[in-house]
């Protein structure tokens, strides 16, 4: 849904649709509003309303990384099980965000295991408690504190767990043979972040986490991402961690300095750009400036 919008929006706004045939511009509109993308070997990627989910399919199973929403995860699932009759086997949550886990219901009583951070269990059972919808949802049955490692097929799984940022649960999901990497929420693609301070986040250790992760995986990785400020470049390269870890640098900087400089939080959260950081776009800076102040002043 989103690529389709970004793509009118985008034709309208260049003045292009002039240069569409109405067939082409008609094609647009009657594409579905989802999509799966293949990535590597037999990981892919699915798009539709949410975060960004990864899927695999082999001759054990099938395995997906995060769920969206619940349509968008039954949409997912129903094109899954044109490509394979075999089981679901996991369903791994990189966080609890309910764009990210809302659909975890979809698969309630097709997937064998849900997997997440015990943090994350802590955070979706809290939230869901929170807004009265503990009904409506799947929890993860199995949790991990640190690393986690599963075999599915000819494909290992593992995920890392480097300390919190976008919030204190927050995993890196690694298909090692095809070398393909969620980053959930991890890296908001040239898009300000949302630092979820109530769930733990840490704008000083998502630098680390990122460094981290970075050492962990190579150059050859395909990186998926959460989100995008275009929704198209949701995967890329360890050019776009870097970028990240740049970004959450120069926002503690900027603050700290500004918090130093004897600067109020009004001040402070009036700014419309961070020195340093010329690629992240769209709204919501004041909710890395916020983030960043409340941490700081703690």
């Amino acid at each position: 849904m989103e690529r389709r919008k970004f793509l009118i929006n985008t034709a309208l706004t260049a003045g292009s649709l002039s240069f569409l045939g109405n067939k082409s511009l008609a094609a647009i509109l009657a594409a579905p509003d989802y999509k799966l993308t293949p990535l590597r070997n037999n990981v892919g990627i699915f798009t539709e309303q949410g975060g960004t989910i990864i899927w695999m399919v082999n001759k054990e199973g099938i395995v997906c990384v995060d769920a969206e929403f619940p349509d968008p995860a039954t949409h997912l699932i129903s094109e899954l099980k044109k490509k394979s009759d075999k089981p679901f086997q996991w369903l791994i949550n990189t966080h609890h965000h309910g764009d990210h886990t809302s659909g975890n219901i979809s698969f309630k009583g097709l997937v064998k295991n849900v997997a997440a951070h015990a943090n994350s269990l802590t955070n979706q059972k809290a939230s869901a408690a929170k807004q009265k919808s503990e009904d409506k949802q799947l929890y993860p049955d199995i949790t991990y504190t640190t690393n986690w490692k599963v075999k599915v097929g000819d494909e290992q799984i593992s995920a890392h767990y480097f300390g919190p940022g976008h919030t204190n649960g927050d995993s890196f999901i690694h298909f090692e043979n095809a070398n393909v990497v969620h980053c959930g929420d991890q890296v908001f693609n040239r898009m300000y972040p949302y630092i979820d301070r109530s769930a733990g986040a840490s704008c000083r250790n998502w630098i680390v986490a990122l460094e981290s992760a970075q050492k962990q995986f190579n150059k050859d990785t395909i990186f998926v991402y959460g989100h995008a400020f275009d929704p198209v470049k949701v995967t890329g390269t360890i050019d776009d961690l870097k970028a990240m870890q740049n970004f959450m640098e120069k926002l503690v900087a900027f603050v700290d300095s500004s918090i130093k400089a004897g600067k109020t939080k009004e001040q402070i959260l009036s700014a419309t750009a961070i020195p340093g950081v010329t690629d992240w776009q769209g709204d919501g800076i004041q909710r890395g400036l916020t983030a960043a102040y409340e941490e700081l002043t703690a």
